[in-house]
C-alpha cells in the first residue's frame, strides 16, 4: 500500500506529471528535458530523483550521460503507464512539451543524416574499425545455419552487406535505412554483387510497414546504438517476425568512448546483456544465445532472439 502512495504522491505535480508525459516516446537526458521544460537543471534533477525513488522512473548511467526512462517492473512501472492513459495529452502545455520533444528529435534526426551524409562511401571501412566484419559474418551465418529463412529484414542496411552475405541463403532479402545515401550505395553494392533476391527502400525502424508475421529473420547489424528508442524499434521487430522467427542484434558492449556520440552520431555507448535481454522480454523475444567478441577497443556482442 505505501509502495503505491508514494508513487502517486510523486506523480500528483505539476512539473513531475509533465516529465512523465515526456516518456511515453522513448529514454530522455536531463539535459533534453531541461530544455523541453525551460526549468533549471538542479530543479528537474531534483523532480526526477524524486520520481526514480518512487519507482516511476528508472535511471541508466552511461558513460557521462544518464538516459532516464519509465520503469519496465513492479507496481509503480506499471501504475506509471497507466497514469499516463488519463494524463489530458490535449492540455496546451503538454502540447508545447511535445513540440519541444520533437525539435530535439529533429535535431537528433538531422545531426545522424549528415553524418550519414557524410560517411556514406567509406561507411564499411568505419563499421570494421574494432571487430574485423569477416569474423561477424561468419558467425551469423554459422548462427543461422539451420534455419530455412524465406524472408530476411536488415533493419538500418547502409551499405547493404548484410543482403549481400546472406542472399546464397535466401529467398527474400528487404534492406531498410532512413539515408538516402546509404541505399543509393546498397543498390550499387548489390547490383554489382549480382544480387537479385534483395531490395533495398527508404523506411524508418520504428514503422517498417510491413505485414505482421511475415518474417523469418530480422538483422540489427551495428543499428541500435543510433537508436533513440531501442524497444520500440524491438516491438517493431516481434510484431513482424513469425513464430519461431528469430532477431539477430550485433553491437557494442558497453564502454566508455565519449568521442563515438559527438563524432559518430553515436546515441547509447553500447549495451549490456541484461537491458537487451530485459527488452526482449518485454516485446515478446526469448534470447536464446549472447556471443561476446573481443576487439581492439570495443567489444562487440551478438544476441540472438526468438518469437514463441
Amino acid at each position: 500500500m505505501e509502495e503505491i502512495l508514494a508513487a502517486l504522491r510523486a506523480a500528483g505535480e505539476e512539473t513531475r506529471l509533465r516529465i512523465l508525459a515526456l516518456f511515453r516516446s522513448g529514454e530522455l537526458t536531463v539535459t533534453e528535458l531541461v530544455t523541453i521544460l525551460r526549468q533549471s537543471q538542479p530543479r528537474v534533477s531534483r523532480h526526477l530523483k524524486l520520481l526514480c525513488e518512487a519507482g516511476l522512473l528508472e535511471r541508466h548511467r552511461e558513460g557521462t550521460w544518464i538516459f532516464y526512462r519509465l520503469a519496465e517492473q513492479g507496481g509503480p512501472g506499471r501504475l506509471a503507464r497507466s497514469i499516463l492513459e488519463f494524463v489530458p495529452h490535449s492540455d496546451q502545455l503538454l502540447q508545447h512539451d511535445q513540440e519541444r520533444l520533437a525539435e530535439i528529435k529533429r535535431e537528433r534526426t538531422e545531426r545522424a543524416s549528415e553524418y550519414f551524409r557524410e560517411n556514406a562511401a567509406n561507411w564499411d571501412k568505419i563499421r570494421s574499425l574494432y571487430v574485423p566484419e569477416e569474423d561477424v559474418e561468419s558467425l551469423l551465418l554459422e548462427l543461422t545455419a539451420d534455419m530455412e529463412i524465406k524472408t530476411l529484414l536488415d533493419v538500418g542496411t547502409g551499405t547493404g552487406r548484410m543482403l549481400e552475405v546472406f542472399a546464397p541463403r535466401i529467398r527474400k532479402g528487404i534492406g531498410i535505412d532512413l539515408s538516402r545515401e546509404m541505399l543509393s550505395i546498397a543498390r550499387v553494392n548489390l547490383e554489382k554483387a549480382g544480387v537479385t533476391n534483395c531490395q533495398v527502400r527508404h523506411g524508418d525502424m520504428y514503422d517498417l510497414a510491413l505485414p505482421d508475421e511475415t518474417i523469418d529473420l530480422v538483422m540489427f547489424h551495428q543499428v541500435l546504438h543510433f537508436a533513440d528508442d531501442p524497444l520500440s524499434a524491438l516491438k517493431e521487430t516481434s510484431r513482424l517476425l513469425k513464430k519461431g522467427g528469430r532477431a539477430i542484434i550485433v553491437d557494442f558492449a558497453p564502454h566508455t568512448l565519449e568521442f563515438l556520440r559527438e563524432e559518430h552520431a553515436h546515441r547509447r555507448l553500447g549495451f549490456s546483456d541484461r537491458e537487451i535481454n530485459g527488452w526482449c522480454k518485454q516485446v515478446g523475444l526469448m534470447c536464446d544465445n549472447m556471443i561476446p567478441l573481443k576487439g581492439s577497443e570495443l567489444d562487440v556482442s551478438i544476441w540472438v532472439a526468438r518469437k514463441n
